[in-house]
């Protein structure tokens, strides 16, 4: 999960490669939309296949796969080129991301599964935290190729390790039939799903558009931009254990609510920054909304695996991050048509500002969900059994 969510380093290259292929910030959305609507489907098509062939020949599969497609970028000629490798790229990382969450919960018993997928989501916010930070010193030194190409290496790295490593100990037994709509619209699960879609949809306006501010508005060379950019993964890192620490012991409630509220805030921070504001104010507001993901996404997954019986953990984690990513390719849609409508009249920091503060209405949105009451009989506060 490290190795996959370095992606967070194409952030920082969007600008150089928006001024290489002469594309603005409304059409260079199209690289992230290309990558995550991509592994957003594959995602739970790869969980599908991890409940019948087993989640590990899936994960590795995606791994070896993300390795060839980095190579790719090296080369590539124009900017539809790189759109299509985004889309190769989607494919494999969806592989990655359906297989893992089935990879966590069948290796821990159930009342560990907070913690096991807040593991699991440290070391994705990890990856998160370091690429804009690498991906800043590698773009200055060579070109937006780079933020590309270093991955390489490291997923196969990978790759050659998850060969060696023994699957999960007591896989349940392939599913009968297919994951029926039924099941997949039972309020738990749909609830689950809805969340972790508003509350991605609202986080991607700071992955869009929080580099162009930072370098463009702020005047922060590359790899200052890459170091305060990190702040919001690197909260996001550390909120992750805590939120599915804190489910184990009461409960995905509270922390899902919490960490939706601390997202809303941030966004709101960050819908007040302008080119004369404080730093320390942005940067606030990117400590908040990647802390408040953090806390939030650990327990609101645990809460939708749980929903599924043991035999479909790999369709229920599948379709956790076919929610996910299908806020953050809208998320990306929606801030990118915000900007695109507001630039002309109110320049590229009013434009910025009312993306953010439409992001927070979303994150808002959400918060409204997670404290309206379930209907019938509520076990969101009750351990796993």
């Amino acid at each position: 999960m490290f190795g996959a969510s370095l992606d967070s380093a194409v952030n920082v290259a969007l600008p150089g490669m928006a001024e290489a292929f002469g594309v603005g910030p409304a059409a260079i959305r199209w690289v992230i939309i290309g990558y995550v609507l991509t592994y957003a489907l594959t995602a739970l098509l790869a969980g599908l296949a991890a409940d019948r062939v087993g989640a590990g020949p899936v994960f590795t599969l995606g791994l070896v796969a993300s390795a060839g497609v980095f190579l790719g970028y090296g080369l590539a000629p124009s900017y539809a080129a790189v759109l299509g490798l985004r889309v190769a790229q989607g494919v494999a990382g969806g592989l990655v991301y359906g297989a893992a969450p089935a990879l966590v919960t069948l290796s821990v018993p159930p009342e560990r599964r907070g913690r096991g997928l807040g593991l699991m989501t440290l070391g994705l916010g990890a990856g998160l935290a370091l690429g804009p930070v690498v991906s800043g010193l590698l773009v200055q030194a060579w070109s937006w190729r780079a933020a590309f190409v270093f991955r390489a290496p490291v997923m196969a790295a990978v790759a050659a390790s998850s060969l060696l490593a023994p699957p999960p100990r007591g896989v349940a037994a392939a599913p009968r039939g297919f994951l029926g709509l039924s099941e997949m619209l039972r309020w738990p699960v749909a609830r689950a799903a809805a969340l972790a879609l508003l509350a991605n949809c609202a986080q991607f306006a700071v992955w869009l558009l929080a580099p162009f501010y930072l370098i463009a508005v702020r005047g922060l060379p590359p790899p200052a931009a890459g170091l305060a950019f990190t702040l919001a993964p690197l909260a996001t890192a550390l909120g992750g254990p805590a939120g599915g620490w804190q489910a184990d012991r009461r409960g995905p409630r509270g922390p899902v609510r919490a960490g939706l509220a601390l997202e809303t805030a941030g966004l709101l921070l960050l819908a007040w920054s302008d080119a004369d504001s404080s730093l320390g104010v942005a940067a606030l507001g990117l400590v908040l909304v990647g802390l408040g993901v953090g806390v939030f996404q650990v327990p609101n997954l645990a809460d939708l695996m749980g929903a599924f019986p043991r035999a479909r953990q790999g369709a229920a984690g599948g379709l956790g991050f076919l929610a996910r990513t299908l806020g953050s390719a809208s998320g990306a849609q929606l801030a990118g048509a915000v900007f695109a409508v507001r630039v002309g009249g109110h320049g590229m920091v009013g434009a910025m500002q009312a993306a953010f503060l439409v992001a927070a209405a979303v994150a808002a949105l959400g918060l409204g969900l997670a404290l309206a009451p379930r209907p019938g009989p509520d076990r969101a506060d009750r351990r796993p059994e």
